[in-house]
């Protein structure tokens, strides 16, 4: 079969590490790079994402040239999604993989959005799929596979510690975090952002066990900076939110039966203490074949910002091929076979 052509869209931290992924890959053909920044455009994809070798491709912010390359996928990985966007491409015979969190559910979405992108893939013929680390791997793929020796679930709790402490990544921890304000200024909203953010994974992973959910609670906790530390991305004044935790729970006949809990910490020395983990996973299945597994990425905290963008990007790249196959319309992880990785 020929490789399948896939145009990567938006070069940020994520997309870069997919670029490389895409070049690299055995049955994928790069057709081309979508970018935003004035002073990328232009560029070749080689020196975009760290080759060093030229490959041929050159990034362009033109849209409609991205259209007319006729690729079979896009990898879709703007800060925002843009649906307009999303439906051109999709009319336009591309299929998408992406690793923004508005496709991971269809149920979840809002009616009209949901058809008009329905009616986007029905008239390209073409299917789109969200994924990535967390959202999607250890929210869905992980939670399937351990409940397949399953006959009865009476829970499923996912954690998800990330140390940030050495991430120099400035704007993202203190510009879309939060870390760093006092707790009074700390914005609501983000605490209950994982119903959005992670509540469609846990009805999907319920739906697919024929146990729906009734209803999606969710909450947050902060921990404060005991003392003045110093971390990578610059620093945090004593009494400032240096912890925080986001919990979604889906619950079903008055009981929680799903659960989604990240724990992101800048440092160890907390006002309140809270129990702490090293980055990673730790997922707990209750019923009658019980499970306790922890998955910890085994990776120096120097080098975390380096390889952590793996975790998102590869799944992406790997789906490609799947997605492609699939019928028409908003694809889920239920819905694909298991994403096997073709390696070199």
């Amino acid at each position: 079969m020929r490789p399948y052509r896939v145009v990567q869209w938006a070069t940020g931290t994520i997309g870069t590490r997919s670029l490389r992924g895409v070049i690299e890959h055995p049955s994928l053909e790069l057709a081309g790079v979508h970018v935003h920044a004035p002073g990328k455009d232009g560029l070749d994809a080689g020196e975009l994402c760290g080759l060093g070798a030229s490959t041929g491709v050159r990034a362009t912010r033109d849209v409609e040239r991205v259209v007319g390359l006729g690729a079979d996928c896009v990898l879709y990985m703007p800060l925002t999604c843009d649906l307009d966007e999303v439906c051109r491409l999709l009319e336009s015979g591309a299929n998408i993989v992406t690793t923004r969190g508005e496709f991971h559910h269809p149920g979840s979405m809002h009616r009209v959005v949901r058809e008009r992108v329905e009616a986007a893939c029905e008239r390209g013929g073409t299917s789109i799929h969200s994924t990535g680390s967390s959202p999607g791997f250890i929210t869905e793929a992980v939670p399937l596979v351990l409940t397949s020796i399953a006959r009865r679930v009476e829970r499923v709790a996912v954690d998800e510690y990330a140390d940030l402490s050495r991430r120099p990544s400035p704007e993202l921890l203190f510009g879309v975090m939060g870390f760093g304000v006092a707790p009074a200024e700390f914005a609501e909203e983000r605490l209950s952002r994982a119903r959005t953010s992670f509540g469609p994974s846990l009805r999907l992973v319920a739906d697919a066990l024929s146990l729906p959910l009734d209803s999606l609670e969710a909450s947050g906790e902060l921990a404060t900076a005991r003392h003045r530390v110093r971390i990578a991305a610059g620093e945090l004044a004593p009494g400032t939110v240096a912890a925080q935790r986001l919990t979604v729970t889906g619950t079903r006949a008055g009981r929680p039966l799903m659960r989604f809990r990240a724990t992101w910490y800048c440092t160890t020395d907390l006002e309140p203490d809270w129990d702490l983990h090293d980055t990673g996973w730790h997922v707990t299945v209750d019923g009658d074949a019980p499970l306790d597994v922890s998955v910890r990425l085994p990776v120096p905290l120097e080098r975390m910002a380096e390889i952590s963008p793996s975790y998102t990007a590869n799944r992406a790249v790997n789906a490609v091929p799947f997605v492609c196959a699939a019928e028409p319309g908003i694809r889920t992880t239920v819905e694909l076979p298991q994403i096997t990785a073709t390696l070199s």
